[in-house]
């Protein structure tokens, strides 16, 4: 497989599980890189198996192995570690996501590799780190979350809720992957360490800051935020629902006196600085509500533009699927998988010039005969690897 792009050249081996690495070596992928996941001969990435919603594939690996080549490897076995070495000494980069311990196990740990590899960036994402009494304890998304105290202002006071989106795995994967980037730019080997803990305790960096310093632990405000009022979401007359915010004094008096016409709440004292309109955010709401109720979505969000204030509708996932803005924008694109093509969005960077390989979704060992041919092993070889297991 042949890539372009800002990476192309840039080859980086995967052995990963789930999503933190996976969406990592997927980016790395969509810059141009060549990926080549390595799998367990005995069934591969266990999030080939969370579900069969895409013609029997599952959804969660359809999103995040895209233009990867899978090479099913038995790492327990010489034969599978003569292999794997064989690939690391032309690879550039490795990521690796398997459970603690296993890395070291498998003689890939970051002092292995700096004698066997020493050219090699090589990026280990873990659950909570070395060093500490939860090193050792496997880590998901959801532990994580909840570890972190991310679940704790999410939801509602006393409802407590995780994030939808897997957001420890995505962004580690993408701390695991800017770290990448950074180390081919210094154009030097290294060892990079990021665990779903740390990622998780930084974007709670509000939270956290705000409680050390006042001593209050703001509670969650479901579709609202702790830090600024009015900000929030108010059903429409015509069953929908939208979301308004404001972000500062000036938003707030536009909201006030251009979209709700109320130049008593613009005047009042209570309101004038963000501090006061939190305090007071029941009284905010409530006349925000009332407006809201008594008119259409779309009156609402045309009204709320011509006073500059930010709003939104709020979607469902069907809604998304339909979105007018991203088929305006041209952001679907077919990839390929064993199951037939199946529609995906472009990566998020736009850059100039570059079009997203976008390649297919693999098939368990479905480059192993491919690559090994591409190391040197001639076919009476590689028959015999896959006679004694070491390969699939």
């Amino acid at each position: 497989m042949t890539n372009s792009g800002p990476l192309a050249g840039i080859t980086v081996v995967a052995l990963e599980q789930a999503v933190s690495a996976p969406m990592c070596t997927r980016t790395l992928g969509d810059l141009g890189a060549r990926v080549i996941k390595v799998e367990n001969p005995a069934g591969g990435d266990f999030a080939r198996y969370y579900d069969d919603v895409v013609g029997g594939l599952a959804a969660h690996f359809v999103w995040a192995n895209r233009g990867k080549e899978s090479v099913a490897l038995d790492l327990k076995s010489d034969d599978g570690q003569t292999v794997l070495h064989r690939i690391l000494e032309r690879a550039d980069v490795l990521v690796s996501n398997l459970s603690p311990g296993s890395t070291a196990k498998l003689g890939l740990s970051p002092a292995d590799l700096e004698v066997r590899h020493p050219d090699l960036i090589a990026v280990e994402i873990d659950g909570y780190g070395p060093g500490g009494p939860l090193s050792h304890k496997r880590a998901y998304d959801l532990l994580v979350q909840a570890e972190s105290g991310a679940c704790s202002v999410t939801g509602r006071a006393g409802a407590p809720a995780k994030p939808g989106p897997p957001v420890a795995d995505v962004c580690s994967g993408l701390y695991a992957a800017l770290s990448v980037l950074a180390l081919l730019y210094a154009r030097r080997p290294g060892q990079v360490a990021v665990s779903l803990f740390d990622t998780m305790t930084e974007l709670m960096g509000y939270p956290l800051t705000y409680t050390r310093h006042s001593g209050v632990e703001q509670q969650p405000l479901g579709m609202s935020s702790p830090a600024v009022s009015p900000y929030g979401a108010y059903p429409t007359a015509d069953g929908q629902t939208v979301v308004l915010g404001t972000t500062n004094d000036r938003e707030w008096q536009r909201l006030a006196r251009e979209l709700l016409d109320r130049p008593d709440l613009a005047d009042d004292e209570r309101f004038a600085v963000n501090a006061g309109r939190v305090e007071h955010r029941a009284v905010l709401d409530a006349a925000i509500g009332a407006w809201c109720a008594r008119h259409d979505l779309a009156d609402v969000q045309g009204r709320a533009d011509a006073a500059g204030i930010g709003n939104a509708r709020y979607n469902t996932v069907e809604d998304v699927l339909a979105h007018p803005h991203l088929a305006a924008r041209d952001r679907w694109r077919e990839v390929d998988t064993p199951a037939g093509p199946v529609r995906a969005l472009l990566p998020p960077p736009v850059i100039a010039g570059f079009d997203p390989p976008m390649g297919a979704i693999p098939a368990l060992g479905e480059h192993t005969d491919a690559v090994l041919a591409e190391l040197g092993y001639a076919q009476e070889e590689i028959t015999a690897l896959r006679e004694r297991g070491a390969v699939r």
